[in-house]
């Protein structure tokens, strides 16, 4: 078989050896510390480049490479003057390591290391840490991507670094080890995964801590999904979290930090009276990408079958009476109805027979103009508006499309589906979440009917309204709520709060957080009361996600206008600089300044192999992307930096 991707000279790819992941879950959080080995074995300096995925909401807090016993540990910077540290460092001949986020979707990274001589070892160990959602069977949702699917880029559209994804085949040359510790105050009943895993090993006879490793021989050809169940499952819950006493006075990493969990319980004579109205719309990815497998193991399905499967199974449970319609979209988009129509046995007929009939033939990934026209299109009184999307994500505006949903979030909810595995997290999460709806992932087809289901279920409840959140705290204690106002609640679904707490107690030890709203012109109160003595041994985890909030908050502001950019932007680096987190403006970047002889020679640069969890970057040649090509680039610098660039490319059929 011949090797895909971005190769050397002698047609190898770039050689990582090895992944390590070692996973820690505390309750729903979980601290992931991923190192990669890899070793220059071409005999010129390299420079290498790779492309890969995270979680949408995770918070980058840790960046360190290791060569031979000497480790580098990174820091966060502003963006360009790291990336100007960076480019002086390398064309000094200096080891750099830089880490940086994708400007138009925060679920891709991109990590360049610079001037490894031949021969030289090196280690780069990223740690980031995480939410685990909740799933419909009340388990806890970890991934580890594996796949980072090509993001779909119009000409034209100045895509950056999501350009950069490239498609790929083959087996990769690299393995993966994973562990995984959990704990948690209530006992683990077990843990689930779609890898085979060895067996569970509880370390307590509480059950309340265990461990298990993924079983050898694991190609990372798919996603690792772990699912976690825990006994008396999901309970609000509150978790005080100590500040930093060397950080500035008054700063968030200097004061304590609360994160609230709350699953909110409606009234019983609510649930039991779901509605019955709606208008229903439902949007589908026909884009070529939907022609694909779900995942590389045995026995996927395509996509586009995927969704369609979801899509039958929520046409077919849908309340008589309501309003529905069906748009397909590629490069443009077409509807089954001119306007939403009323579902009953007629034109349910006709949407089974038209959908099982669509075909992945609609060209590129475009969701805005269906997505714009929808909006256009007046809503049904008495039948709230409720939008379903079904995409395999690969689009390239991720931040264009969630801020249209969100400026339109007063007239829907949106309940969106990431289908196969490398679906954008950062656009199927963002979409429910400024839409007001609910993410699901299909990866497989074991787990699909609960989540439509359940998805539907919460698309037939009732919207709450008038959210408001109180704070009762001890005299000499205030509060500033770190996460953005609450704009959706559903029944037995996870609401979190983070809060910075301020001042000293005068002599109270105690709290409470309590939520309001109505529900169907029903008032309703839910109240949490919670220790404020700090937990001991979760490290900075919690402050680190409240930052990760704080800073996306603050990136919507940005992107939506407002009049103090300068101001925003400015505070979004001091505090992504404070609490060690990633942001769109600010990179991770180390030096090696204690090297003792600079990497003389011509730098070679290199991409890794495509597929799975690093993936190689594509070079436009006449207009189109190469799925495979060599691209070697020999850079010459001066003390004015880049004078020449000599590119030498060869296509393999």
């Amino acid at each position: 078989m011949e090797n895909c991707g971005l190769l050397s000279e002698k047609n190898e790819p770039v050689p990582l050896k090895s992944i390590s992941v070692q996973v820690l879950v505390q309750d729903h959080v979980a601290t992931v510390s991923s190192t990669l080995q890899y070793v220059n074995e071409e005999e010129r300096p390299l420079e290498a480049l790779f492309v890969f995925p995270l979680p949408a909401d995770a918070a980058v807090c840790h960046f360190s490479a290791k060569i031979g016993e000497q480790e580098i540990v990174a820091e966060v910077q502003d963006r360009e003057t790291a990336r100007d540290q960076y480019d002086d460092a390398v064309s000094s001949g200096q080891q750099a390591f830089l880490l940086e986020e994708s400007a138009e979707s925060p679920d891709v990274f991109r990590l360049s290391v610079g001037c490894l001589s031949a021969g030289q070892n090196a280690a780069v160990t990223i740690i980031y840490i995480t939410e685990l959602s909740v799933q419909a069977d009340h388990s806890l949702r970890f991934c580890l991507p594996a796949v980072l699917n090509p993001r779909y880029t119009p000409a034209g559209s100045g895509a950056g670094i999501v350009s950069e994804i490239s498609s790929g085949c083959g087996s990769v040359p690299y393995t993966l080890s994973l562990s995984v510790h959990v704990s948690s105050p209530k006992p683990i009943s077990k843990l689930e995964s779609s890898c085979s895993l060895d067996p569970l090993v509880f370390l307590h006879s509480d059950h309340t801590q265990a461990t298990v490793n993924l079983s050898p021989g694991h190609m990372f050809d798919k996603d690792v999904e772990l699912f976690v169940f825990y006994q008396d499952t999901h309970q609000p819950s509150a978790l005080v979290e100590a500040g930093v006493t060397t950080a500035p006075p008054g700063s968030l990493m200097r004061d304590p930090v609360v994160m609230i969990s709350l699953y909110p319980e409606f009234p019983e004579e609510v649930i039991s009276s779901l509605a019955l109205r709606g208008e229903f719309v439902f949007v589908i990815d026909r884009s070529g990408s939907m022609d694909s497998m779900m995942h590389h193991g045995r026995r996927a399905q395509k996509r586009i079958e995927s969704a369609k499967d979801t899509l039958l199974l929520l046409l077919k449970s849908l309340p008589i009476g309501c309003y529905f319609n069906i748009y397909g979209f590629g490069s443009d988009f077409e509807s089954f109805f001119p306007q939403s129509v009323v579902y009953k046995q007629k034109t349910m007929d006709q949407a089974l027979k038209r959908v099982k009939e669509m075909q992945a033939d609609m060209g590129g990934t475009e969701i805005l103009q269906p997505l714009k026209h929808i909006y256009s299109q007046r809503c049904h009184p008495d039948h709230p508006r409720q939008l379903f999307v079904f995409t395999d994500g690969e689009v390239f505006n991720t931040k264009e499309v969630l801020d249209l949903v969100k400026s339109h979030a007063h007239s829907h909810r949106c309940f969106s589906f990431g289908i196969g595995e490398g679906a954008s997290a950062a656009l199927i999460t963002g979409m429910a979440r400024e839409g007001s709806g609910h993410a699901q992932f299909i990866t497989d087809t074991d787990r699909m009917q609960p989540k439509v289901m359940q998805s539907l279920r919460f698309a037939l409840q009732p919207a709450v309204v008038n959210i408001s959140v109180d704070w009762t705290l001890p005299d000499g204690i205030t509060v500033d709520t770190l996460s953005p106002p609450i704009n959706v609640l559903f029944q037995g679904q996870r609401t979190l709060i983070y809060a910075q707490l301020k001042g000293e107690s005068s002599g109270g030890s105690e709290g409470a957080v309590t939520v309001k709203y109505s529900l169907k012109d029903q008032p309703v109160t839910n109240q949490l009361h919670f220790c404020l003595k700090p937990t001991e041994e979760t490290g900075l985890s919690i402050h680190r996600l409240a930052a990760r909030t704080l800073i996306r908050s603050l990136e919507q502001e940005e992107r939506s206008g407002a009049a103090d950019v300068e101001g925003i932007r400015s505070r979004m680096v001091e505090l992504s600089v404070q609490a060690g987190v990633s942001s769109v403006h600010t990179a991770f970047i180390a030096v090696n300044k204690d090297s003792r002889q600079t990497v003389k020679g011509p730098l070679q640069q290199r991409r890794v192999q495509t597929r799975d969890f690093f993936h190689a970057l594509t070079t436009p040649i006449g207009g189109k992307t190469n799925t495979v090509c060599h691209l070697y680039v020999m850079i010459h610098i001066t003390s004015q930096k880049l004078i020449e660039l000599e590119f030498k490319s060869h296509l393999i059929i």
